[in-house]
């Protein structure tokens, strides 16, 4: 039985969702600050969101707060193309092995069926369980964290050094693309189990930003007996912090978040435990949030479904400074 607290803290909206910040210096936009003209750079082409998925994992802390929860954060690479020097969620994009033929058969309690019947919106239905499999996959990659199970059910634990570094040389291969994920299952008889992994939310990038994702967001308690370690390429550090805190922090204008991660933090903040967080995301209802972007007094701004303005700072959805 898992236990939950029922009583939850109210919420105070962070003052970068009420009040105007300075705007984005973007390659994405003709002129600059203030009272210039700004345009985006081709308007007039679309561009088709690249399905992809990332993960929330938790993990209990204690402290002066009392009882709480903390989410793992990494630091995209500073000349990565997107976000650079963002703190975000590990993930990237679906890769077409991870909905590929015999995929199903290292998936406990999901097939393609109930995968596209969960996220509901999927315009091609084939992908859906990809979208799971992505989750766990990028996870591995980019943070050195698989969530998966021996096939007797057991945790996969990393807790001998010949352990970590054989699957360290296997996250080493992934990500250089000299294995296939399937086979690092095959070989050390895993399998990924549905239920450690819940669909939590779903962002899709604005028009017209030349880089658009459609993001499932999902939800996770951090592995037991497995350590996390940034790839040191795409990500160059991570933290484990609370929500309310990094949430602060953005504010303060010491880390930069983007606003599906200031979003989902301030629903992570209402969390005590994890065990909590987790029975929510399953019983959650999950739409997709798409912004626009608008013009308001003289700079764009990302306008959330219900209205809510929220004030880029920069460099956000820029390209890296080549000077670098």
């Amino acid at each position: 039985m898992i236990a939950v607290f029922a009583k939850r803290r109210r919420q105070k909206k962070p003052p970068c969702l009420v009040r105007a910040q300075r705007m984005m210096k973007s390659p994405f936009l003709k002129g600059g600050l203030g009272g210039f003209s700004y345009k985006w750079k081709n308007a007039n082409m679309a561009v088709i969101p690249s399905d992809a998925a990332t993960v929330m994992l938790l993990r209990p802390c204690f402290g002066e707060g009392g009882e709480g929860i903390e989410v793992l954060l990494v630091l995209r690479n500073r000349k990565s193309s997107f976000v650079p020097g963002y703190y975000v969620y590990p993930g990237g994009v679906i890769d077409a092995e991870d909905y590929g033929p015999g995929m199903e058969r290292f998936v406990h309690g999901l097939d393609r069926e109930k995968a596209a019947l969960l996220l509901g919106d999927m315009p091609q239905a084939d992908k859906a369980l990809g979208v799971w499999v992505a989750a766990v996959r990028e996870t591995f990659e980019e943070a050195g964290l698989l969530l998966a199970r021996r096939r007797d059910g057991s945790p996969l634990v990393m807790t001998t050094e010949a352990e970590r570094n054989r699957f360290g040389r296997y996250r080493q291969a992934l990500v250089k693309r000299e294995t296939a994920f399937s086979s690092i299952l095959e070989t050390e008889e895993l399998v990924l189990h549905s239920e450690d992994l819940f669909y939590f939310s779903h962002w899709i990038t604005p028009e017209p930003l030349p880089k658009r994702y459609d993001v499932r967001f999902f939800m996770a308690a951090n592995p037991v007996g497995q350590s996390v370690s940034h790839d040191g390429v795409e990500l160059t550090s991570h933290v484990w912090i609370r929500p309310a805190e990094a949430l602060r922090q953005y504010d303060e204008g010491k880390i930069g978040m983007v606003l599906p991660q200031i979003m989902t933090l301030r629903e992570l903040d209402r969390f005590r435990t994890v065990e909590e967080a987790l029975l929510c995301a399953k019983k959650k209802h999950v739409e997709a949030t798409r912004t626009k972007m608008a013009h308001l007094e003289g700079r764009y701004v990302e306008v959330m479904p219900d209205g809510e303005v929220f004030h880029h700072r920069p460099p956000v959805y820029s390209w890296p400074d080549k000077k670098d």
